[in-house]
């Protein structure tokens, strides 16, 4: 049975005690492992096991299962059936899980709830971990907010942030965005168009209101203060694009400003290093 360093993404494993989550995992042949009778989850979507199995085969099984040693070789499943059964579609033969002690789930999903309300993680974290008590415990939103203590409400808006384009996502995760710019985000159907504003609202350090009166000059409903160039709902989509392509060809957000005399090009850097970076993107050296 090989044990490997965990370095896994978001969920139940940002919540395991170290001495179960945080050390690593055991990859254990998924033969061995048999399902809980008790699983609160009784039917599972062909269709969604199917979207899973594919992921699976594209980048393999990223969260661990978590299962309770029953025998000597035995395991039986207590959180993760979903990416178990997923596993076997795509016909793997072992599966990365957590080996945990316990006689059944009630126990570890406890933790886990211990764990959400007391961890400093991340509104991404937070947001994957409600996720996967929802899916791996069938519980659903109104019960995860009673057992955390937190609105129906509030455990809905949190878990909306998992529909943000991965750009988005990753700006709150390395905190230039806070959860409430990106609630406002998800209002823009436009995915290039919530980048673009997103990536100024971070270089620009924009306030949550000023994000949501960008999002409402899109719609028409208002004008967003600005102090340069014309308002964000009347730029051309050219200009937003050729910004969205400068702004990935130097990995710097770039403005472009414009009027009837002419224009300038901003393009914003964190450092002298940074500076230099720019200047060889800019001469292709």
């Amino acid at each position: 049975m090989a044990v490997r360093k965990a370095g896994l993404g978001r969920g139940l494993e940002a919540l395991l005690p170290s001495g179960e989550g945080g050390q690593g995992f055991s990859v254990l042949p998924l033969g061995a492992i048999s399902p809980n009778p008790q699983q609160p989850r009784a039917r599972f979507d062909d269709g969604a096991l199917e979207n899973l199995a594919a992921s699976i085969r594209e980048v393999g099984v990223l969260q661990p299962i978590v299962v309770r040693q029953i025998g000597l070789g035995e395991y039986q499943l207590v959180a993760g059936e979903r990416r178990w059964r997923a596993a076997q579609i795509v016909g793997l033969e072992e599966i990365p899980a957590i080996v945990r002690d316990g006689d059944d789930a009630s126990g570890l999903t406890e933790a886990l709830i211990e764990n959400l309300q007391r961890e400093d993680l991340t509104p991404l974290e937070e947001a994957g971990a409600y996720r996967q008590l929802m899916e791996d415990f069938g519980l659903t939103h109104e019960e995860v907010a009673v057992r955390v203590g937190k609105s129906r409400s509030g455990i809905s808006n949190t878990l909306r942030l998992l529909q943000l384009p991965a750009v988005i996502q990753g700006l709150l995760e390395a905190g230039e965005l806070s959860a409430g710019h990106c609630r406002a985000l998800l209002a823009i159907d436009d995915t290039r168009y919530a980048e673009h504003i997103a990536r100024r609202a971070a270089a620009e350090g924009w306030s949550v209101r000023r994000v949501e009166e960008a999002v409402r000059a899109r719609s028409g409903e208002t004008d967003p203060k600005s102090t340069t160039g014309p308002r964000i709902a009347d730029r051309p989509a050219e200009i937003l694009a050729l910004e969205e392509r400068l702004t990935e060809r130097l990995g710097s957000t770039v403005r472009i400003d414009y009027g009837a005399k002419g224009g300038k090009i901003l393009i914003r850097f964190g450092s002298l290093d940074d500076l230099e970076r720019v200047y060889r993107s800019l001469l292709g050296t």
